[in-house]
C-alpha cells in the first residue's frame, strides 16, 4: 500500500507541474463528467464510485459493487454535440472484477463548402472523439481496493485523425469511521496525440528557380505538433452522514488537479429514501479561474425486477455562458 501511495503521489506531482497552460492538451472530452448521478452531485464522486460509472471515476470502486452492472448514459452536450457512455462491470468473485467502457463525443456532420462552392459540394464532413477502456479492480483488504483502466483514445475530424493510449489508476479506502471513504484517481497518463491524414499532404516546389529537371509537385506533408492528454489527479472524501432504515444522506467533495488549467474543488450530496428514490445537488469547479460550470441537481429512481435492479438517473447542470445540460442514464444490476 505504501508503494502504491508513493507512486500516485509522484504521478500527482507530475500532473500538477508538467503543464499549467489552458488549451495545451488534446482529447479534452476525457475530462467531461460521466453519468447523471455523479454530475448531479457536482462531479464529487471519486470516493463514492459505487456504480458502473466507477469505470470512469475510480476503477478501485468496481470491486466493491454487490453485483454485475451495465450502464448507458446520454446527453446533448455543448453546442449541439452528443455525449454518450456505455459501461459493463463483471464480478469474477468477491474480490476481483473486470470492466469495459466506451466513451464518445459526437460532433455530428455538416456539408463541405469551398470558395468555389459556398452552398456546398454535396460531400459531408464529420468529427468525433472516442475512448475504449478495459478495467480491472481488486479488493486488497476488507477496506482497501485498487483498480486500473487501459484506454485507447481516438480523435477524428474530417479526414484527419490521431490516436493514443492511456492509463488510469484508482484507489478506494473505507476508513474505520463508519461511512467515511477516501478515494484517489489519476486519469489519462499516457502518450501524446498527433493529427495525421490525407489533407496534410500537399505538392511542394522545392526548387522555385526552375532549374533543369525541376519537379513542381513533389509530395510533402505538413508536420503537426504533438499534444499531451488532459492528465487529472483527483482526491476525494465521501461520508454517509445519515444512515437509517429509510434514509441515507451522503456528502462528498473532490479536489481536482489538472495539467491544463487551475485546480478546483467539486462538492455535492445525495439523499436516498428507502433505497428507491434519490435527490442530488452539487456545485462544480469551486476556486477554478474563469469557471463556467455552476449549480447541478438531479434525481434517481431505483426498482427491483426480481434479480434485476434497475435505476434511472437524471441530472441538470447549469453553465454561465452556455445553455443548461441534461443527462439521462439507465443502469441494470444483475
Amino acid at each position: 500500500m505504501k508503494r502504491i501511495l508513493v507512486l500516485l503521489l509522484l504521478l500527482s506531482v507530475y500532473s500538477t507541474f508538467a503543464q499549467t497552460k489552458v488549451g495545451t492538451t488534446a482529447a479534452n472530452f476525457l475530462a467531461i463528467p460521466v453519468g447523471p448521478r455523479a454530475s448531479a452531485m457536482g462531479g464529487a464522486f471519486v470516493a463514492t464510485a459505487n456504480d458502473a460509472t466507477a469505470l470512469y471515476w475510480n476503477a478501485g470502486g468496481i470491486s466493491r459493487l454487490a453485483q454485475n452492472e451495465f450502464g448507458v448514459s446520454y446527453s446533448q452536450w455543448l453546442l449541439g454535440t452528443n455525449y454518450n457512455w456505455i459501461g459493463l462491470v463483471y464480478k469474477v468473485d468477491d474480490n476481483n472484477t473486470f470492466g469495459a467502457s466506451i466513451n464518445q463525443l459526437d460532433y455530428g456532420e455538416e456539408e463541405v463548402t469551398t470558395i468555389d462552392n459556398p452552398n456546398g459540394t454535396g460531400e459531408k464532413w464529420s468529427a468525433q472523439d472516442l475512448s475504449i477502456g478495459l478495467s480491472y479492480g481488486r479488493n486488497l483488504t476488507d477496506r482497501f481496493s485498487i483498480g486500473a483502466t487501459v484506454k485507447y483514445i481516438h480523435q477524428q475530424i474530417y479526414r484527419e485523425s490521431a490516436s493514443a493510449f492511456a492509463l488510469d489508476i484508482g484507489l478506494l479506502f473505507y476508513t474505520q469511521l463508519d461511512g467515511l471513504r477516501i478515494g484517489m484517481n489519476i486519469a489519462n497518463f499516457g502518450s501524446e496525440m498527433k493529427l495525421d491524414g490525407k489533407d496534410l499532404y500537399n505538392g511542394i516546389d522545392i526548387d522555385r528557380k526552375l532549374n533543369s529537371g525541376n519537379n513542381e509537385n513533389i509530395a510533402g506533408s505538413l508536420n503537426m505538433d504533438s499534444w499531451t492528454l488532459p492528465l487529472l489527479f483527483t482526491v476525494g472524501v465521501a461520508y454517509d452522514a445519515v444512515k437509517t432504515e429509510d434514509f441515507k444522506v451522503t456528502v462528498a467533495t473532490d479536489a481536482v488537479y489538472p495539467n491544463n488549467q487551475t485546480s478546483f474543488v467539486n462538492a455535492g450530496g445525495e439523499i436516498t429514501y428507502a433505497d428507491i428514490f434519490s435527490i442530488r445537488a452539487g456545485y462544480n469547479s469551486i476556486f477554478k479561474e474563469e469557471a463556467v460550470e455552476r449549480v447541478s441537481a438531479g434525481v434517481g429512481l431505483k426498482y427491483d425486477f426480481g434479480s434485476f435492479k434497475t435505476r434511472i438517473d437524471y441530472s441538470y447542470n447549469t453553465y454561465e455562458v452556455f445553455d443548461a445540460i441534461s443527462k439521462v442514464s439507465i443502469t441494470i444490476g444483475f
